[in-house]
């Protein structure tokens, strides 16, 4: 008798076992889940004394669209509700040797924005630059601003709006050598790899870029990045000033700004954390500042 319980006992405490190991793949599955495929808007603004009237931007950049990826329909709920004057599209919305369907998916995400009817501006990365894929992106009605300049009049405000393409950045890099900011407009920048030192000295009133996907994992309390998505640095916030670590977010410089959005997909292994995918919204104010309260803090 007293061996029949024992083993009554023993299947009851495997049942046990199994049943709390199963809850916790469910959960450690949810949140992976809910970290790297379920995407968020972030919403933020900025002003600039050059800005004569505020408009409204959306950022969208590195989708690595593949089987399992974000959809373009559910990153169009995302800009639809936000109502933007104009989407900018960052690059590396596929990844080096996806195939021709992944390919397709991308040039699909982009033209969904164009076919709603907004203003749609991109910029290539370090894996979406196949030249099919380009003229693709082209022919969906979007402009490729891959080192050109347009002037634009978004809501009532005078933009000059300038791309570039680099993968690489030489020591020599200066990009005086291929615009000149306009005083007379708010200036943008679009530029897939963040180079916040180069950018500065050139000084576009807002800078826009990606490629970090926020270093991935970002750690609790506000600490920053797991790794600096940048140098490979591990816990790079602990060891240096935050102003240095270019993962996510704002970053200032004198009479202007870098914001870099953490994007959309992963590459190469799905393992955000505490960083999910994000369709980002900018607004754009004017302000009147002083001589005295010009320069710049930098932020995450």
């Amino acid at each position: 008798m007293s061996e029949n319980n024992e083993q009554k006992n023993d299947s009851g405490k495997k049942k046990k076992s199994f049943r709390n190991a199963a809850a916790m793949l469910l959960a450690v599955g949810g949140v992976w889940w809910f970290n790297n495929y379920t995407l968020k808007t972030t919403e933020t603004s900025y002003s600039s004394p050059k800005a004569t009237s505020h408009f409204r931007i959306a950022v969208v950049s590195d989708l690595h669209a593949h089987k399992y990826s974000i959809s373009g329909k559910n990153i169009m709920r995302h800009i639809v509700r936000e109502s933007p004057d104009a989407v900018f599209v960052l690059g590396d919305m596929y990844s080096r040797g996806s195939s021709q369907a992944e390919k397709d998916m991308a040039v699909e995400a982009v033209e969904d924005m164009v076919k709603a009817g907004y203003p749609t501006y991109v910029v290539s990365g370090e894996h979406d630059y196949d030249d099919d894929y380009l003229a693709a992106i082209e022919n969906t009605g979007a402009k490729l601003m891959n080192y050109k300049c347009e002037y634009l009049e978004i809501n009532g405000c005078k933009v000059q709006l300038m791309g570039i393409d680099n993968v690489y950045y030489s020591p020599t890099f200066d990009l005086h050598n291929e615009f000149q900011t306009d005083e007379d407009c708010f200036s943008i920048l679009l530029a897939h790899i963040p180079n916040y030192r180069k950018f500065a000295e050139f000084g576009a009133d807002l800078t826009l870029c990606a490629d970090t996907h926020g270093g991935m994992v970002q750690l609790p309390f506000g600490l920053g990045p797991a790794i600096d998505p940048n140098t490979g640095q591990w816990f790079p916030e602990l060891h240096c000033d935050s102003k240095e670590v270019y993962d996510k977010g704002w970053f200032e410089y004198r009479n202007g700004a870098m914001f870099i959005t953490s994007g959309i997909g992963d590459s190469p292994y799905p393992v955000r954390f505490n960083n999910r995918p994000e369709v980002v919204i900018i607004d754009i104010r004017p302000e009147k500042v002083s001589e005295s309260e010009k320069g710049g803090k930098n932020e995450n």
